[in-house]
């Protein structure tokens, strides 16, 4: 199974709470926090969701 890095790049403060949880879910904390994920149609689902917010490269 391939892996996704992904960065918080944009603020999720103002936004809609489903998205804040969102990110939150995919274990991004901070603003430039990173985490590296499993590429699953749920995973990817999130990111999909919040690609607005996320700075994403395969791993």
């Amino acid at each position: 199974m391939s892996k996704l890095k992904v960065k918080l790049v944009r603020s999720p403060a103002n936004r809609i709470e489903s998205h804040k949880a969102t990110v939150r879910g995919l274990g991004l904390r901070r603003m430039h926090s990173t985490a590296i994920i499993e590429a699953t149609p749920e995973n990817l689902g999130m990111v999909r969701k919040v690609r607005y917010l996320l700075d994403v490269e395969e791993v």
